[in-house]
């Protein structure tokens, strides 16, 4: 059974106004008695509820969210996530703020980090680009004890708490076991659509996704890597011009963003060929793709799961608390037209 603040109050000799005051190191207490208490505590192996305390105090959380600016429908719904996170601040007592950088510019997410560190905000969740120089950042700040939480890609190797993500490199082999079944006996080129290699997220995709289709369909070859930009614009110019001048692509798998470019080609090329597509993220428009079969499945993960496990882990973290993991492992679903929330 844990020790209460009513064991301390009689292992020390003193009343439980006192105890408190030593717990929350308010003034008004004795030297020799402070000295008492504290004895009684580690005697006891009392753990204190740092939360619960912090509750009592009405102790708020400022948090800062990191995001890339483009116009990505995936970003927009991690946006509107961190948006209803907003409504709940009283409940969750945070001070919640979403600052937006430039996509896949290391510098200009640096700069903001730089800038965060004299803040001081109790914890941050960003969007990572994969660059030394954010990795560096990364662990000035950790070192100046701020609470860092990767979301949605990760930054590996850098001294950051936590990902909150799914398991990029699982999902990319799982985009190869479900394309590869769909065509079967097939042989042909498979066309992939990235955002930018520059994020791990989208180089961990490509790295399960090469694995899969090397180890069980040597039939299909992956051509060269299209880089989006998670533009919807470029999308659609870089996957058009793929199928224009290249007959032999029987597949494409879209691992970032810019789905609304893909699919704008992928219809404009209906006539001409049956493709199979698997993307990632469950939108209006991949969804609606869904449905008219333009695209045959979407791998999809849960943006406010990330958003609430972020701020879970940030809070634990400010106040020194261990992180249940399983609670905040974020799911991969498959998605068909047929079993479409």
């Amino acid at each position: 059974m844990r020790p209460t603040v009513h064991d301390i109050a009689a292992a020390a000799g003193v009343s439980l106004a006192t105890v408190d005051r030593v717990l929350n190191q308010r003034p008004g207490v004795r030297h020799v008695t402070r000295e008492k208490v504290e004895t009684a505590i580690r005697e006891l192996g009392y753990v204190r509820d740092v939360a619960a305390a912090n509750l009592a105090k009405g102790r708020t959380y400022p948090l800062v969210f990191i995001l890339p600016a483009s116009d990505n429908s995936f970003m927009h719904g991690l946006n509107a996530e961190i948006r209803q996170a907003v409504l709940r601040s009283s409940a969750e007592r945070t001070d919640i703020r979403t600052i937006e950088v430039p996509a896949f510019d290391p510098a200009a997410l640096v700069s903001v980090l730089e800038g965060l560190s004299r803040e001081k905000p109790c914890g941050i969740a960003l969007v990572a680009t994969d660059a030394p120089e954010v990795r560096a950042a990364v662990d000035r700040l950790v070192r100046e004890r701020f609470p860092i939480v990767t979301l949605v890609s990760d930054l590996t190797g850098s001294l950051r708490h936590h990902y909150a993500g799914v398991d990029n490199i699982a999902a990319g082999r799982t985009a190869a076991r479900l394309l590869g079944r769909f065509l079967g006996p097939r042989k042909g080129e498979i066309a992939v659509l990235a955002g930018s290699m520059l994020v791990r997220d989208h180089r961990e995709r490509l790295e399960g996704f090469a694995a899969v289709m090397a180890e069980e369909f040597p039939g299909l070859a992956i051509l060269p890597v299209l880089e989006g930009r998670d533009d919807p614009e470029v999308a659609h110019m870089l996957v058009a011009d793929a199928l224009s001048r290249n007959a032999g692509i029987i597949g494409v798998y879209s691992l970032g963003a810019g789905n609304r470019g893909l699919i704008r080609a992928l219809k404009e090329k209906a006539v001409d060929r049956i493709l199979t597509v698997i993307a990632h993220e469950l939108t209006a428009h991949t969804r609606a793709a869904l449905i008219d079969n333009t695209i045959d499945a979407i791998l999809n993960q849960d943006a406010g799961h990330e958003v609430r496990s972020a701020i879970r882990v940030l809070k634990a973290k400010a106040d020194g608390l261990s992180v249940i993991e399983a609670q905040e492992r974020i799911r991969l679903d498959i998605f068909l037209k047929d079993n479409l929330p």
